[in-house]
């Protein structure tokens, strides 16, 4: 009997174990379905992102897809920024807890919007690539 009772929480922390790999399995699915409309796509804890032409989405993941859904286009972007660390984000601005690196989109209406990200070198590619991507709109003679 003790030797059962000393296996109860082994059971529970598989039966939680399973429990999570099977929650994010579907959040992986769900993102998997919301990122086909997309020419490119990240996914992480903090935020599903997406980029077709000069539109950008993003939301918090779940299982049933990204939730809180933001979207900007890069028609209306002054700049691109980089932020890591909370100290030099801008003004009223939060990142999620445990988050050290976000994507800042500054707006021509003078707002900030950040998109965070899990690791440094994946949101350097992002910044890059928007950034080559808005200097081309940018470049671009509007008809």
């Amino acid at each position: 009997m003790e030797r059962g009772l000393l296996w109860l929480p082994l059971l529970g922390l598989f039966s939680w174990l399973a429990w999570a790999g099977w929650n994010e399995y579907r959040k992986l699915e769900a993102y998997k379905i919301w990122a086909i409309d997309f020419e490119r796509a990240k996914y992480d804890i903090y935020a599903a992102l997406g980029q077709a032409a000069d539109r950008i989405v993003w939301g918090y993941p779940t299982r049933n897809g990204p939730q809180k859904i933001q979207q900007v286009s890069l028609k209306s972007v002054k700049t691109i920024t980089l932020y890591t660390g909370k100290e030099n984000l801008p003004a009223h601005q939060t990142l999620p807890k445990g988050c050290q690196v976000c994507l800042g989109l500054a707006c021509q209406a003078g707002e900030v919007r950040l998109i965070p990200f899990t690791d440094f070198e994946l949101a350097s590619r992002w910044q890059k690539t928007l950034q080559t991507l808005l200097e081309s709109l940018q470049s671009t003679p509007n008809p």
